[in-house]
């Protein structure tokens, strides 16, 4: 009875986010009463596990949304952005067009630009070029949504995402983690989302595309480095912070009660990626100056809290539902299922819960939070390494966490002006099947080879 709870508090929370619904409303009041139907003490329930859920993941992760959404802002109001994107445009030709907008949104979240900015940034580029070469409009949203929510955000080595991020207190991992399997989970999905993108323009070939805009984008006339050296900064600055920097210094004092009693390791990648964005930050608003630039900084720091708190409150759903007896059940499961192997366990655990969140971000938070120690004992007497851990629970996320549901989807729609029956399907094969598939091939490659 309990699972079936479950199973239908996540229906409904689909259901209402597929008709627009907030989540900022609709997670609290399914959790509470799924939490109600279960015997869980309801008040007790909303103070104690939902809100501190919630309140723990926004305590950890505000300064890395708040930096995104800053540094994604200030590239926005200073053209950097759409410099970047139009030279992408200028090289590979309008024929190309599916690509250049894919590997437009890639570039920008790859530099640390908050994928909800990116939406707003490739939409404009992206309907024109869909207008210019006849592509279905309705693709539009697949195609940003595979450059955004997928290889760069879970797969990429490196890459400042708060998906990368997450796993590195854990595991003691930095966001290089397992580079080779990283490449190659992203290459597929990459390789994999076009494929489908270019066989659904020939069978959507009859589709109208997308109105032309009124007026053409502005060509940006911001020199191309200037927007480019910030994005590669990022880069850069978490790699020399991770294994140079941070490693020199003494932290001895992070033993002490009052720096939570903790180590280097478990902070490194955090406060690597963190210097990172905060160094680009600091360079586009040096180099690109941006007009009215307090009020592009009050502006980004606004833009951060609506998608924080939304994955807070998914982070608060999932944590009540993680509480529930059903939920013990479910996971004995998923974990027989996987055979006793650190690497299934983990993938299919972290997944299941990314899906009922709709957030990879929060659904790696609770499955960590609950299950991070004993992967770690696990994978310490399987003989896996943690870097590969830190890889397999990263892009086990990616799939699931893309569901109708997700805050992200229902914003880039919101931004396109479609409906999930219009444009959902194509989301959830390249955000969805395909890094399910990636996930399922790095796990096999690294049971044959390890880490690498």
């Amino acid at each position: 009875m309990s699972i079936f709870l479950i199973l239908l508090a996540l229906a409904i929370l689909i259901a209402g986010a597929w008709r627009g619904m907030s989540v900022l409303v609709l997670a609290p009041v399914l959790a509470m009463l799924a939490a109600l139907a279960s015997g869980m003490p309801v008040l007790a329930g909303y103070t104690q596990v939902f809100m501190q859920a919630a309140g723990d993941f926004v305590v950890a992760f505000f300064p890395l949304f708040l930096l995104g959404a800053l540094f994604g802002k200030v590239m926005e109001a200073s053209g950097a952005a759409a410099r970047l994107a139009t030279a992408i445009v200028i090289r590979l030709g309008p024929q190309n067009a599916i690509v250049a907008v894919v590997l437009s949104c890639a570039l920008l979240t790859y530099g640390g630009v908050s994928l909800f900015v990116v939406a707003f940034a490739a939409w404009p580029l992206a309907r024109a070029l869909f207008a210019q070469t006849g592509l279905p409009a309705r693709l539009i949203p697949a195609a940003i949504a595979l450059g955004a929510f997928t290889f760069t955000m879970t797969a990429l080595p490196g890459t400042p995402s708060i998906q990368n991020a997450i796993p590195m207190a854990s595991f003691g991992t930095t966001a290089f983690a397992a580079p080779g399997l990283g490449l190659i989970a992203g290459g597929l999905m990459l390789a994999l989302g076009l494929v489908w993108l270019q066989f659904r323009v020939r069978t959507l070939a009859d589709d109208a595309p997308p109105d032309a805009p009124d007026t053409a984008p502005d060509a940006p006339s911001l020199p191309l480095w200037v927007a480019l050296v910030p994005i590669l900064s990022v880069g850069v600055v978490t790699l020399l912070m991770g294994n140079v920097v941070l490693p020199a210094l003494d932290t001895g004092y992070l033993a002490d009660p009052a720096y939570g009693m903790t180590e280097l390791s478990r902070v490194r990648g955090l406060w690597s990626v963190v210097t990172a964005l905060g160094v680009a930050l600091a360079l586009a608003l040096i180099l690109s100056r941006p007009s009215g630039m307090m009020q592009v900084l009050n502006t980004g720091a606004e833009s951060a809290l609506l998608p924080l708190f939304n994955t807070a409150s998914l982070v608060g759903f999932g944590a009540v539902i993680a509480s529930l007896p059903g939920f013990e059940v479910l996971r004995e499961s998923l974990d027989a299922l996987s055979g006793g192997n650190v690497l299934i366990s983990a993938a299919v655990s972290s997944s299941a819960l990314a899906g009922i969140t709709g957030s990879a971000s929060g659904g790696m938070s609770i499955a960590l939070d609950v299950l991070g120690p004993s992967l770690m004992a696990q994978a310490s007497v399987q003989g896996v390494d943690p870097a590969l851990l830190h890889r397999v629970v990263a892009v086990a996320t990616g799939g699931l966490d893309t569901l109708p549901h997700n805050g992200a989807v229902i914003t880039l729609l919101g931004i396109c002006g479609m409906t999930h029956k219009q444009a959902y399907g194509d989301i959830f094969v390249v955000a969805v099947l395909v890094p399910t598939i990636a996930c399922i091939l790095i796990i096999a490659l690294g049971l044959g080879f390890g880490s690498f």
